[in-house]
Order: structure tokens, then sequence, then C-alpha cells
């Protein structure tokens, strides 16, 4: 029987791939991304990145409106204080110094402690998170100071009973007020 020769010069064409049998020229899967997925993954980041923008515009408005819900917050405090104890305590506002301030007193006229951190109780918006506020208007009747009796209503700095309570604080254009009401001396900021 004569010897056959095999011819071997083909089989090195044939790889054996995930199971099947395909030619050395044919691409295996690469792993990748498609275009649709790179374009999805596009499209969300520049989704995220228009509301994230808004974000990093002024900081004014938000300041201000902190600003405005702290005075609110302090003149409730030393109005919640009056009515605890049943005598007089007041919110005294400097606009004229530098930094302006504005601090709580009790019947007396001394500067209250702040309950947290026991220091007087004096607030001074520069050189805090709130810097850049200041205090534009403070008109408690023609005076910078207002007081609240043992049943909350509010007094001027003469001592009479407050018609006009408004505190307006500004940052690069935007502004808001704190509003005290005559006779009840309900707060608010707008």
């Amino acid at each position: 029987m004569p010897i056959r020769v095999i011819d071997t010069r083909w089989m090195d064409r044939v790889v054996l791939y995930g199971g099947g049998v395909m030619s050395r020229w044919a691409r295996p899967p690469i792993s990748g991304f498609t275009l649709i997925e790179l374009i999805l993954v596009i499209v969300v980041m520049a989704i995220a990145a228009l509301m994230a923008v808004p974000m990093l515009g002024s900081a004014g408005p938000s300041k201000v409106g902190s600003a405005a819900r702290m005075v609110a917050a302090d003149l409730q405090y030393a109005r919640d204080l009056a009515v605890t104890y049943g005598s007089n305590y007041a919110v005294q506002f400097d606009t004229s110094a530098s930094p302006q301030y504005y601090q709580i007193l009790d019947r007396t006229g001394q500067v209250i402690r702040h309950p947290v951190t026991k220091s007087d109780y004096s607030v001074v918006f520069s050189g805090t998170a709130l810097d850049g506020v200041v205090l534009a208007d403070v008109d408690l009747d023609g005076t910078s100071k207002v007081s609240f009796d043992g049943l909350g209503s509010p007094f001027n700095g003469t001592g009479q009973p407050l018609n006009k309570g408004v505190i307006r604080l500004e940052m690069n254009g935007f502004s808001q007020a704190v509003i005290i009401e005559p006779v009840t001396g309900y707060i608010r900021a707008e």
C-alpha cells in the first residue's frame, strides 16, 4: 500500500474558536463599546453638565437668602427669650461699623451669651460663609434697634411700639428683606 502524504499546509489556516471552526483571517469578537453606547454616555454626561452649570453661577441669591433667614431666626430668638423670661430683649444693628454687625441685648443692655459658643451673641457677616452680604438698610421706625416685651410685642429704639420693621440685606445686586410685623412681632424673611 502506498504511503499517503497528507498535505498539512491548509491546517494552519483553521483555528478552533468558541467551539466552532473559523478561518485565521476572520475577526474574532473584540471587546469594546459600540457607537450607540458611546453616544448614550456622551448624552448623559452632557445632561449632567447642563444641570451643574447653574450651580456654578452667582452665590449672591443663596447667600442673601441664608443671611435673611439667619437674621429672622436671631430676631425670633430674642423675641422667644423675652416671652420666656417675661422681660425685654433687644437686637441692636450697627450698619455704620466696619464690619457691620448686630447683637442681642438683655434687659440691662448687655450682650447676651450665645447658647452654643458661650461667647457674646454678636453676628458679623464678613469673614464667614456669608462674606459679602451687607445690611443695606435697617428701618425700625428710624432707629436701628428693636426690642420685644414679655408678650413678644416689638418696640423701636426709643421704646415706642414698632410701626415699621424692615431689615434689608444685599449682595451683588440681590436683596432680601426681613419684616417685623407691628403689634404681634411676627417675623418673616421675604
